[in-house]
């Protein structure tokens, strides 16, 4: 059998193969603590369960319209312009089966030989295993420690070709906690005003993971761009909903109904029960966000003075998402020979730089979505191995 030569360009996010081994470790009874996975640790909320359970008993069990129903689509416009004051047009939102979805759909529309795509680096891996695939050219757009892990405007923009049809921005930010300073997303928007040709994405699924008094800056903010914007974000994270695979994205009148013909052709709609729990999870209570969040942030703080005090490590203060990036080039490791290590050895499940993209080698990531406790262990245990080894 032949297969296109897609396929064979087709990537991994090592999270999940960290995860698998992490598993088999622990089914022969080594005890692992899963600094891998980025996936909170908490149960979703109790009465986004019960609004599912309530949608199945009701007979909520058949298919729904492709872009999601209307009172869900309403309900996310609803919550940007409470959070952001942002007009969006429920008519503009597609619900779908997790955040990578919104990625595989745009860069698919712009993804082609010959085209260019520019993608963060270090970066979720998704993005530049989804552009090889296409066959289109992957830019890195380069994430850098001494920018706090925020993009460059000015570097972004010298990346910019008439090739260039996609440019994925993440803030924010995995794999790094990095957050853009709202004067770099004033310039680059007003740098794009020169390069009407490239379409936006605009990756905000950690928006409201922010720490130290940092304010999301979302791109819809922006009207001069909002033609071109693709705002991804979803429920996940913000609702330790990763296993219900939820997301939504904006998109704008212009690439709305490409969007939902290839819903139609690929995954029809996403399961109605799950509908009815994100809608619970937008119009009722609120308090378990801020709850989940300001654990984070203990666990933020716990996880950074750790990693500051291991030898040959440094590590940077985090102001979004639930990752810390260390720079463990002072450890005399390569960064994914040290995460192998600490996993096989010492059972500390952490995924090297590498895996986030060229530009990552030098450092490793932890995501603190654990417990504090086991945050503490898995830092003994790091002390101990590169005491050792260092």
């Amino acid at each position: 059998m032949k297969t296109i030569a897609g396929f064979d360009r087709i990537g991994e996010e090592n999270a999940f193969a960290v995860l698998a081994r992490a598993g088999e470790l622990a089914a022969t009874g080594k005890d692992i603590i899963n600094l891998g996975i980025g996936q909170p640790d908490f149960p979703t909320p109790p009465n986004i369960v019960e609004a599912a359970i309530k949608a199945l008993r009701d007979g909520q069990h058949g298919y729904t319209p492709a872009t999601g129903i209307l009172p869900l689509r309403e309900a996310v416009a609803a919550d940007l312009h409470r959070r952001f004051n942002a007009e969006v047009n429920p008519d503009n939102v597609i619900v779908v089966p997790g955040g990578k979805v919104t990625m595989f759909s745009a860069i698919l529309m712009f993804g082609e030989p010959g085209a260019d795509i520019l993608y963060p680096d270090p970066g979720f891996p998704i993005y530049r295993s989804m552009i090889e695939f296409t066959g289109a050219r992957p830019v890195p757009v380069p994430i850098r420690e001494e920018n706090g892990f925020g993009f460059s405007a000015e570097e972004t923009l010298s990346l910019i070709t008439p090739e260039t049809r996609l440019l994925i921005v993440n803030s924010p930010a995995n794999p790094c906690g990095g957050v853009t300073p709202k004067a770099e997303v004033d310039k680059l928007v007003a740098g794009l005003a020169a390069h009407p040709h490239v379409a936006i994405l605009s990756d905000e699924i950690y928006d409201q993971m922010l720490y130290d008094g940092e304010k999301h800056v979302t791109l819809l903010d922006y009207p001069e761009i909002r033609d071109r914007l693709i705002l991804l974000n979803g429920w996940s994270k913000t609702y330790a909903m990763t296993g219900w695979r939820l997301g939504y994205s904006v998109w704008p009148d212009g690439l709305y109904d490409k969007v939902r013909k290839l819903a139609v052709n690929a995954w029809s709609c996403v399961n109605a029960p799950a509908q009815f729990a994100a809608l619970e999870a937008l119009t009722g209570p609120q308090d378990a966000v801020g709850e989940m969040l300001a654990e984070f942030d203990i666990r933020r703080r716990l996880v950074v003075d750790g990693l500051n005090a291991l030898p040959g490590v440094s590590c940077i203060t985090p102001k979004g998402a639930f990752y810390a990036f260390p720079n463990v080039s002072e450890t005399g490791w390569k960064a994914k020979p040290l995460a192998s290590a600490l996993l096989e050895e010492m059972g500390v499940a952490t995924i090297g730089g590498p895996d986030f993209g060229i530009l990552g080698e030098g450092y490793i990531r932890l995501s603190y979505a654990n417990s504090a406790e086991n945050i503490s262990r898995a830092l003994e245990r790091m002390d101990g191995f590169l005491s050792r080894t260092g």
